[in-house]
């Protein structure tokens, strides 16, 4: 079992100790109840109710929030960046062995660099080249030419397409598929499809997490990027030929059509939906459940959509917005009409009637 004291958590990660640093960590648990022996953190204030009777060994907390505690404590500038790194310690979820199990298929040519893990039923096609320190995950295919960077992790039932390259320390859960063919179709005169090849691939940075089920299209022409520190959910759509910055943040079920590019450092809740050809600038916060379909140039919040309400309220809303069109008509018919009537109104210039009287 793993475990740290409190002083050496403290000199690690230069936080500030308070109260007994010989306390003896062994895991991390949630503020309330808490439980013995183990750190938890305060980071919402929605919480600090729980925080004086914490069962925790010990907790982090911001400044503001360090004369409340009851029990030893480590204060930190973000509290949550504490925690998040402190629990990197207990974490053995991306252990792994290395070796390749026996029921791995991999072409002769591929190149396997040293320290990786080959799962058990994993497919390596031709000219394949994995950098030293990855693991592949049960049943994983990597298509012909595909290139991943020194440690990247691929969980069970990741698909990697031909030419796909992929950075270093990249995380891909299970399901994912990265590099599948890009939807496109010409429409022929008698309605008939005819499938447009995509002859682009898709470049990931290094640093990116990729959640479960999370699809990625390949370039129809030029390549789908992905740059350095992205984290995409579960369930995203990711079209042909877009671009998403570095360090954006995207949730799950949210839906990005071709061609898109979506700035660095952007906050994209869940259920988005991105209609293609836009541009979104650096630093966007999307609000979940918005509809893009327009491009935006400005930093900044931006939201869409009906909130939550009780089901009667919900339903005047709704006939509200339905009756807008014949408002807007109403309104346009009753401004004109009062301006002709403004104009009828009007008194006449009496010098010009006085010089007709003299003509």
């Amino acid at each position: 079992m793993k475990s740290h004291t409190l002083q050496e958590l403290a000199q690690r990660f230069e936080l500030t100790l308070l109260g007994d640093g010989g306390v003896v960590i062994q895991g991390l648990c949630v503020l309330d109840p808490g439980e013995p022996g183990h750190l938890s953190f305060l980071a919402n204030p929605q919480y600090r109710a729980a925080l004086p009777g914490t069962r925790a060994a010990a907790v982090i907390v911001g400044k503001r929030d360090a004369a409340m505690l009851a029990t030893p404590g480590l204060v930190a500038r973000d509290p949550y960046l504490a925690y998040a790194r402190i629990a990197r310690l207990f974490d053995d979820s991306m252990a792994f062995e290395a070796g390749v199990d026996a029921s791995a298929l991999i072409d002769g040519s591929a190149q396997i660099g040293e320290g990786c893990r080959i799962g058990a039923r994993v497919v390596i096609e031709a000219e394949v080249s994995i950098g030293a320190n990855s693991c592949i995950g049960t049943g994983s295919i990597i298509r012909r030419g595909a290139r991943l960077g020194e440690g990247a992790r691929l969980d069970s039932s990741v698909t990697i397409g031909t030419g796909v390259t992929v950075g270093e320390r990249v995380n891909i859960q299970p399901g994912a598929v990265v590099g599948s063919r890009g939807f496109g179709n010409a429409r022929l005169p008698d309605g008939r499809w005819e499938e447009v090849p995509q002859l682009g691939s898709v470049v990931i940075g290094d640093d990116v997490e990729i959640g479960a089920n999370t699809t990625i299209d390949r370039g129809a022409l030029g390549n789908t990027v992905i740059e350095d520190g992205v984290k995409l959910d579960n369930q995203i759509q990711i079209a042909h030929n877009c671009v998403i910055g570095a360090h954006t943040a995207i949730a799950a079920c949210t839906g990005i059509a071709g061609s898109t590019r979506i700035g660095k450092r952007c906050m994209i809740g869940g259920a988005v939906g991105i209609s293609g050809h836009l541009t979104i600038c650096d630093d966007v916060v999307i609000l979940g459940r918005g509809m893009v379909v327009g491009s935006i140039g400005e930093p900044g919040v931006y939201g869409s959509g009906l909130p939550l309400a009780p089901a009667t309220e919900w339903r005047k809303t709704v006939a509200r917005v339905r009756r807008l069109d014949k408002l807007d008509s109403r309104i346009k018919r009753l401004e004109a009409a009062a301006r002709i009537t403004a104009a009828a109104d009007e008194p006449s210039d009496p010098t010009a009637d006085h010089n007709e009287r003299d003509a």
